[in-house]
């Protein structure tokens, strides 16, 4: 009787085994399906995924007292530091210009991209285009289809984006690269290729050509009527007194009876030319030059005045020489001469830290320094946003040697003694708390609501971060090795000077043009579009009281250093 009961007692172990295994299997196999119906890629197990943009969290208590760095380095850049993979981004990918290489390497990482849920929506959508489509291009070194602005977006770059960016920055055509690089123009300066070669898609859609390898699918933007077209970035430089000859040097002349601004900007967008000079009826196109350095502005008045004189009401116009007066304006192109950006072409022995609290202006100073030396930056961290807007640095290790600077927020001793010399940029406590607020609740380009001004997360933040703001400054005075502190109110009063301050810092020689050029593209992409603040004053009188404490010690602190104090706008003294 024991033994059947044995064997009995056996079999059912088997049996519970063999259903175990079986419901394991079952398991896998569901999840290997699940995986590949979701398009997941599992064929590089070994390699850890592009993390996203990294969203800065709330300093931990001990960043009071010990002043400790709270953002750590993103998996990508330690995956870089360990397999040495310094990749310089944009076009000219490392090691090698050959594009089968190149190919290679984009491809590679391109494959790191997880494809978001917007990603595979718009796959699925069959795409309607604005403009008409001119073919494929050649756009490599030595030949480039189109010479003016680029943009990234490695996830949901379509052909609308593209030639929507390419139009609102005044171009007439829009080319597309590898799937996700947008190019524009106003002239086609490179031979046609075949279609063959523009084999690629779009990352943000399916059905459309998207470039190739060297290769540009290039669109005509939609046509608008004259004074319809929708310009961004333009901003008036002022009145100035120019002398007749040099307005007979300028390349570009129009004489337009019924002239207005639009149309002189319309003109000299056309014309590629980053100036429109104007006094009605004329409109002169330019280039940038120390003849419109703000030191050779003139009063507003009287480009009124000259203006009233040309329309005194007789039928022959007077001559421009006659009344020298100019309203100069910037058109939204990127003047030439100060977009081609590269790596330092010799690694850098010595690391130089962009350093500065969150929402203190490091990205607005990062893109003038690229701007006005040539040179990428480097980033402490990996921003995909940024990376998407030409910051190519960002993908780079941060140790390469091969950026004119690090951005870092760190503030810890070892984080700080890492860096040979660094730039230390200090902005008002009260305006770098809300600009950083607006960042975590709306993204670079947005602005928090009022429901979130009024939320607990508003004071949360302010007792976390306003301590930071000062604990950071006072940790690079203390640790920091060879520092130059820059201040963001000044630089925005006197930019000329103070990028000047920099270039000197960095020890890199900078043409006037160079400088000119940084000082009228100085927007860049990441200006938030108007002033827009909560209704209410935000700040409450403890939020005050505790703030303004910190101002007195970082001012304090600063010129016990003999370095300037804080600027008098940060409270009344």
């Amino acid at each position: 009787m024991v033994t059947p009961l044995y064997r009995l007692h056996c079999f059912l172990k088997r049996a519970q085994m063999l259903l175990l295994f079986l419901g394991i299997a079952y398991l896998m196999a569901g999840s290997i399906l699940l995986l590949q119906r979701s398009s997941i890629r599992v064929g590089q197990p070994s390699l850890p995924a592009l993390p996203p943009t990294l969203s800065l969290a709330a300093p931990p208590t001990a960043l009071r007292t010990a002043g400790l760095g709270v953002r750590a380095r993103s998996k990508w850049a330690v995956m870089q530091s360990v397999a040495g993979l310094g990749a310089k981004a944009g076009r000219h990918w490392p090691t090698s210009r050959s594009l089968g290489v190149q190919h290679l390497h984009r491809r590679w990482f391109h494959s790191l991209l997880p494809e978001s849920p917007e990603q595979g929506v718009s796959l699925r959508r069959s795409s309607k285009h604005k403009g008409t489509y001119i073919g494929c291009f050649l756009h490599n070194a030595s030949d480039r289809a189109l010479g003016g602005t680029v943009l990234y977006d490695l996830r949901k770059m379509t052909s609308s984006l593209c030639q929507d960016t390419c139009s609102e920055s005044g171009y007439q055509f829009a080319g597309l690269e590898y799937g996700a690089e947008c190019h524009c123009g106003n002239r086609i300066k490179s031979p046609k290729t075949p279609e063959e070669d523009c084999s690629l898609e779009c990352r943000g859609e399916r059905g459309s050509p998207c470039g190739g390898v060297g290769r540009l699918s290039i669109y005509k933007v939609e046509e608008q009527l004259p004074g319809h077209r929708k310009f961004r970035n333009v901003h008036y430089r002022g009145c100035f007194k120019l002398l007749k000859n040099t307005i007979a040097a300028f390349p570009i002349y129009s004489f337009q009876p019924n002239l207005t601004i639009q149309s002189c900007m319309e003109t000299c967008t056309d014309k590629e030319l980053p100036l429109a000079v104007l006094k009605k009826p004329y409109c002169f196109c330019a280039w940038m030059s120390s003849l419109f350095s703000l030191s050779q502005l003139s009063n507003n008045q009287q480009c009124e005045e000259d203006i009233g004189l040309n329309h005194n009401g007789n039928s022959t116009p007077t001559d421009p020489s006659e009344n020298n007066h100019y309203q100069v304006y910037h058109t939204p192109l990127l003047d030439s001469r100060c977009k081609e950006r590269m790596f330092l072409p010799q690694r850098s022995s010595s690391l130089v830290a962009l350093s500065s609290f969150p929402g203190a202006g490091n990205t607005w100073v990062r893109h003038l320094i690229e701007l006005m030396t040539g040179y990428y930056t480097g980033s402490f961290y990996f921003d995909g946003t940024l990376y998407n807007r030409g910051f190519k640095g960002e993908k780079d290790y941060w140790r390469s040697g091969r950026s004119i600077c690090v951005k870092t927020h760190e503030s810890g001793q070892k984080e700080i003694e890492m860096f040979d010399s660094a730039i230390l940029l200090v902005r008002n406590p009260y305006r770098s708390l809300m600009a950083e607020f607006n960042r975590k609740c709306a993204g670079h380009l947005g602005h928090a609501t009022d429901a979130q001004w009024k939320s607990k997360e508003w004071p949360e933040f302010v007792s976390s971060y306003a301590p930071w703001w000062a604990s950071h400054t006072l940790s690079w005075l203390k640790f920091g090795r060879q520092l130059l502190v820059v201040h963001y109110e000044e630089m925005q009063r006197a930019l000329i000077p103070q990028l000047r301050l920099i270039t000197a810092f960095l020890n890199v020689t900078v043409t006037e043009e160079r400088l000119l050029c940084a000082q009228s593209n100085q927007d860049g992409y990441f200006k938030r579009s108007g002033p827009q603040r909560p209704s209410f004053d935000p700040f409450t009188p403890d939020m005050r009281q505790m703030i303004d404490s910190f101002i007195h010690t970082v001012d304090q602190a600063l010129q016990s250093r003999n370095f300037s104090g804080l600027p008098h706008e940060y409270l009344p003294r």
